[in-house]
């Protein structure tokens, strides 16, 4: 049976980088998360399973692999009939809903593929009007697929927009049609503040909180925040809240790219060629130069940390409604986000199929009070995999066997140190020339590629800034050997098993 009254609040992020949290970063100013580390459990050593946006959300709600879910890749359809945990929560009674980014489905739509995630349905705001769910498990839904001043603004959010007020919002974006000779929007945005998504993601959790608190039903709610995604782009005053002189970018080592995969190497070429990597007439996320000027790079990452501290600011308002209807305590509330970015480490700018781990791992913090300790640091492994078959177990609910995740509630709850001694991530960006699996270990972590002989392996203790890759060092060719062993062992361990066995043939 369920535990009655517990209620699961998920709250992700959009591409932020595992050390922008104040209470690990001082430069950064997020009181709300820091209130939620405080409270509660915060894990060091969390990862993404797949480091592109549809396959990771996806993951999160299947508690399956890319590799089993379908959803392979951006621009690629999650499959409607696969279960996902939404519907064993409402199953067992819950009401469910998701408020803010989906990103299930692509933008183009076709007979094999619909699509509700696709122009010019996005800006039909009466089609939205009609349509709140349910969708992908969850009863009701509140969606908006833009980043920033983005074309694809439109559903629901554009409604409040114009509910609002704000009849005019289509001059605050990019047109529909694209017309290229559009002015381009950069830093500062001259939307006011409270037209902006995050502060409509914050208002619609608050409303449906209200509403699930004012019904008594236990809730499972996905607050899906879109930033700190690129385009770099905030209003005022928080697209001026941080000096770009005091931010500190990563950047490329000397002799770092030596002994690093080609595709790596060419991100620090002028004009790289990377068609030998294209399959199909969409394009690769990162396979470009990642060349940029530093005082650029410190402009942008100055408007990244103020995304993110915008964003903190209405988590911190759906933190104080839980105080507010007195539900805190029988709420179990988790922070991640889909995966990671890049902020010149490497030589690196946003995300490309590049698997370091300012990429691959990710904030994450649970509260739950009387269940989960308070002011808890972790370095347990966590996948964003895990996510699923936790909620249903902290909830008394039973996991279904086609879930690949593992269970961390006795980890969360300080019950257990770990619950798993490996991560695996996949990353299928072409149907075969951009393929590539990491495999990751408390210490090591290793990289094969799908028809490549080169490969990447780090050892984390000594070289945790991952700037020597190992894996055509003699030194170590007795460790990846029994490194391969033990991710091939790993990759047997996570095939599913949705049915016992009952019979002997």
């Amino acid at each position: 049976m369920a535990h009655e009254g517990l209620n699961v609040l998920l709250i992700t992020s959009d591409q932020q980088h595992w050390n922008t949290l104040g209470v690990t970063n001082p430069r950064i100013r997020t009181p709300a998360l820091d209130r939620l580390a405080a409270e509660g459990m915060r894990f060091e050593r969390a990862y993404t399973n797949n480091p592109v946006c549809s396959p990771s959300r996806a993951t999160i709600i299947t508690g399956q692999y890319p590799a089993w879910h379908g959803c392979w890749t951006i621009g690629v359809k999650l499959p409607e009939d696969v279960p996902t945990v939404g519907e064993a929560f409402r199953a067992h009674g819950y009401s469910s809903a998701l408020i803010g980014k989906a990103h299930f489905q692509p933008l183009a739509s076709t007979p094999e593929q619909p699509s509700l995630e696709c122009q010019p349905l996005l800006r039909d705001l009466d089609f939205w009007r009609e349509f709140t769910g349910p969708w992908y498990g969850f009863d009701h839904v509140e969606l908006a697929r833009n980043h920033a001043d983005e074309s694809h603004v439109g559903q629901h959010y554009a409604i409040w927009m114009e509910e609002k007020g704000l009849t005019n919002w289509r001059d605050y974006f990019q047109p529909w049609p694209p017309d290229p000779h559009a002015p381009r929007r950069e830093h500062s945005w001259d939307l006011p503040q409270e037209y902006h998504y995050s502060v409509w993601t914050a208002d619609r959790t608050v409303a449906a909180i209200e509403r699930y608190a004012s019904a008594e039903r236990p809730f499972l709610l996905w607050s899906s925040f879109h930033d700190p995604h690129p385009p770099y782009l905030v209003p005022e005053p928080w697209a001026s809240m941080y000096r770009p002189e005091e931010m500190r970018p990563g950047m490329v080592q000397p002799g770092e790219m030596e002994l690093m995969p080609p595709p790596h190497r060419k991100t620090q070429e002028e004009h790289p060629d990377y068609s030998a990597y294209q399959e199909t007439p969409h394009g690769n996320h990162g396979y470009a130069s990642h060349r940029i000027a530093e005082e650029e790079l410190r402009k942008d990452m100055a408007v990244y940390y103020g995304m993110i501290s915008f964003m903190d600011r209405q988590i911190g308002r759906i933190l104080d409604v839980l105080d507010l209807l007195g539900i805190a305590e029988n709420t179990l509330v988790v922070f991640t986000t889909d995966h990671g970015h890049f902020l010149g480490q490497h030589g690196l700018v946003a995300k490309g199929a590049f698997h370091y781990e300012d990429l691959l791992r990710v904030p994450f913090v649970v509260r739950c009070p009387g269940r989960v300790p308070a002011g808890a640091v972790s370095r347990a492994l966590q996948g964003l995999i895990d996510l699923a078959p936790t909620f249903l177990d902290a909830c008394g609910i039973e996991v279904p066997g086609r879930m690949q995740g593992v269970s961390q509630w006795d980890v969360w709850r300080g019950g257990a140190e770990t619950a798993r001694d490996n991560v695996i991530v996949e990353n299928r960006h072409q149907p075969s020339a951009v393929h590539l699996r990491t495999y990751i270990e408390d210490r090591y972590k290793l990289s094969v590629y799908r028809r490549r002989d080169y490969g990447e392996l780090f050892d984390l203790r000594e070289d945790p800034d991952e700037l020597r890759n190992r894996w055509d060092d003699p030194a170590y060719a007795g460790l990846r050997c029994e490194l391969l062993r033990r991710f091939m062992n790993a990759e047997l361990a996570r095939e599913p098993t949705r049915f016992e066995r009952i019979a002997p043939a």
